[in-house]
């Protein structure tokens, strides 16, 4: 039989390198390439504060294009794999699922890498080593959780569109999770049961969503306020939510028949 070991390395390998040989550098310099444009463009327009917006748009630029890179290509592979039996072929070797599960999941935290040091090294344009090197971590971590869900979603609707939909509402609700929760227990004191009962429904979801917004803030590369505590909560996160996702995805994996 097969060391568990050394069959998710190269599960992991073969996954790096799809992404490498499918022109996946390129496509992130083209991207950082426009957002780098976009951004001075846009910079240049403001009346005041003009460095300061061009750093904040070139960070929300780069953390969005990273995210859906990164979600793009572990939906499209998984769903070119199960389109060719690769799926079926892997899991008939003599070898746990999880070890397949692992495989895909180290390979596609490997191929974050990517953007998240390629973008780093652009942030350092607007701000100084430490405060890129947060970003740009906090980055890796966002696509880690994005990628795992991504895996999630294929393994359970196993459709591209679908799967490519559920992520985007996904990363959707726990980038705005945080302000839902303000608007939800706002100041007022005439609420009615309809209005509480939302405010409950909205905080049982902050609870099973990781937050977001919390993640590869802007105001690190505008005003340099980011601290190890930031890097440490969002590490927390980062921790919880890929080992839950991956044992949900697991728990999939083991149910299906093939």
């Amino acid at each position: 039989m097969t060391p568990m070991l050394p069959a998710a390395l190269t599960i992991a390998r073969y996954t790096l390198l799809e992404g490498l040989r499918n022109r996946l550098p390129w496509l992130l310099l083209a991207t950082a390439l426009a957002a780098l444009a976009l951004g001075g463009f846009l910079g240049r327009l403001a009346l005041t504060e003009g460095v300061q917006l061009q750093a904040a748009l070139l960070g929300a630029l780069l953390r969005l294009a990273a995210v859906c890179v990164v979600a793009g290509f572990v939906v499209t592979s998984m769903a070119r794999e199960a389109a060719d039996k690769g799926l079926e072929l892997l899991l008939a070797l003599p070898q746990p699922r999880a070890v397949y599960l692992a495989g895909k999941l180290a390979g596609f935290g490997a191929l974050a890498l990517a953007p998240a040091l390629l973008f780093g090294a652009l942030g350092l344009l607007c701000a100084p080593l430490p405060q890129a090197a947060l970003w740009a971590a906090s980055l890796l971590c966002e696509c880690w959780i994005v990628a795992a869900f991504c895996v999630l979603c294929m393994l359970t609707l196993n459709q591209a569109l679908p799967a490519l939909a559920a992520a985007c509402a996904f990363y959707l609700l726990a980038r705005v999770i945080g302000t839902l929760q303000l608007l939800g227990h706002g100041p007022r004191q005439d609420d009615g049961p309809l209005q509480r009962a939302l405010g409950a429904g909205v905080d049982l979801l902050a609870l099973l969503l990781p937050h977001l917004d919390q993640f590869t803030r802007s105001s690190w590369l505008v005003y340099h306020d980011g601290n190890a505590a930031a890097l440490l909560a969002v590490a927390a996160q980062t921790a919880i939510y890929v080992a839950l996702l991956a044992l949900a995805a697991l728990f999939d994996l083991y149910r299906k028949n093939f």
